[in-house]
């Protein structure tokens, strides 16, 4: 896939671009007269800073990845690398400084719902694969076109890793079904434009999930018990902070960040070498997830914060930690907005409206189920994010409902992990059965 050269390629600039997106979207959302104020009532400010780095990278000012010729006539290729910084400092820090002043009992208190969410949005992407692949294929039998390593399935196949699961388990769906890797960026670009536009709905949606709550008659009392216990633990500490509290908080945010990179460094590469000890073949791959560098930050900066939270750094929590953590999820929400170029459309229909049909099907199942059980929305937003976005995406949507809530995201993204790669080999099983 080729990548038009951006205007500004800069990172240094382009972070700017983005700090200046945002900058805007927090000052027209905070004032009270005229446009603005209507605008926000029906579009929320977080989805306006997912948008707005879309729109510049879709108009060409940015890019997260480019190519150019050098002076020998070689295609040489370029990669932004702000959502490197992003995923590996600035969420494990938001989810260090989020969980500071977390309430471990009161997580549990939310029940079973969050669970029975979350894996009903796994079964969506499992029985999504195969349906969305028939309905397109009725339409268009071409699209099933493409023998050995072009079978669309085999391509369709990692984009079940990933809505499952992660990258990592992206990546073992690649080499378990060994789909053309000439071919793999149409199905990279349809993984991230679609699960984006999904995210993007859901963010919608948070603006309104007290209608929604009331539509799906709701019982949000354990949610509401959560967010007023941190809430009041917030205000009976607040204070002004002081220089010393805000570079306490910063040393207490990246010190943590720090020990997880260095654990993160010797279980990712111990993890390697034991899964690729392993002789079965489907064992091996559903453990890759455990050599993901990504999955062992994330995991430690969430154990240490948990367990700081039992301590009188969690007092810190009145010196404004929380504020800062949302300081840290908006730069990660205008980087991964930046990934999105809507042109990418066009040049794989068929694959993106197999890939739309899909995550409709995945989330007209979770709208069902929530409205059997009465699940709140925030179960169905965070259930589907922990499968289709990973622990980059659900610590988003959930703190977006209220900062406290950001540690059910990770944990819940967590077990996508663990299933990611399993329920994908199902997913593609199904979806080789139903090609001819």
């Amino acid at each position: 896939m080729e990548h038009r050269i951006p205007v500004f390629t800069d990172d240094t600039i382009v972070f700017g671009l983005l700090m200046l997106a945002l900058g805007f979207i927090f000052y027209t959302s905070s004032l009270k007269k005229g446009f603005w104020p209507k605008f926000y009532k029906i579009i929320p400010a977080l989805f306006m800073a997912y948008m707005l780095p879309a729109i510049l990278t879709t108009t060409g000012l940015i890019a997260p990845e480019w190519s150019s010729e050098n002076s020998l006539g070689e295609i040489v290729e370029h990669k932004s690398s702000l959502w490197n910084v992003a995923k590996y400092y600035f969420l494990p820090a938001a989810l260090v400084l989020m969980s500071l002043s977390l309430d471990l009992k009161a997580v549990f208190n939310l029940g079973p719902k969050a669970l029975i969410m979350f894996f009903t949005g796994t079964v969506g992407i499992i029985i999504g694969g195969p349906i969305s692949l028939m309905i397109v294929s009725a339409i268009n039998p071409d699209v099933l076109g493409g023998a050995g390593p072009n079978e669309v399935w085999r391509g369709l196949a990692t984009l079940a890793g990933s809505w499952i699961g992660g990258g990592a388990n992206q990546t073992a769906m690649l080499d378990i079904y060994g789909y053309n890797s000439e071919k793999y960026a149409g199905m990279i670009i349809v993984d991230i434009v679609v699960a984006n536009i999904w995210m993007a709905i859901l963010l919608i949606g948070i603006g309104k999930n007290k209608s929604i709550d009331k539509w799906l008659k709701a019982d949000t009392s354990a949610i509401d018990t959560l967010k007023n216990k941190v809430t009041a633990f917030s205000k009976s500490i607040e204070r002004n902070p002081s220089l010393s509290d805000l570079i306490i908080l910063a040393s207490i945010a990246f010190a943590t960040v720090g020990i997880s990179h260095f654990f993160s460094d010797y279980l990712s590469l111990f993890f390697d070498n034991l899964v690729n000890s392993i002789d079965d073949i489907t064992l091996k791959n559903s453990l890759s997830f455990l050599s993901s560098k990504l999955f062992w930050v994330i995991s430690a900066s969430t154990i240490i914060a948990i367990l700081l939270s039992f301590t009188k750094i969690r007092n810190y929590e009145g010196a404004g930690a929380s504020k800062i953590a949302s300081v840290f999820i908006y730069l990660l929400v205008v980087i991964i907005g930046m990934k999105m170029d809507l042109t990418e459309i066009k040049e794989i229909p068929s694959l993106f409206v197999i890939g739309m049909i899909w995550m409709t099907i995945h989330a007209v199942l979770l709208i069902i189920v929530a409205k059997l059980i009465k699940a709140p929305y925030f179960f169905l937003a965070v259930g589907s994010q922990a499968n289709v976005g990973g622990a980059a995406s659900a610590p988003i949507v959930a703190s977006a409902f209220h900062p406290s809530l950001g540690t059910v995201g990770v944990l819940l993204a967590v077990f996508g992990y663990i299933v990611g790669t399993l329920g994908a080999i199902f997913t593609a099983e199904l979806m080789h059965l139903v090609t001819p």
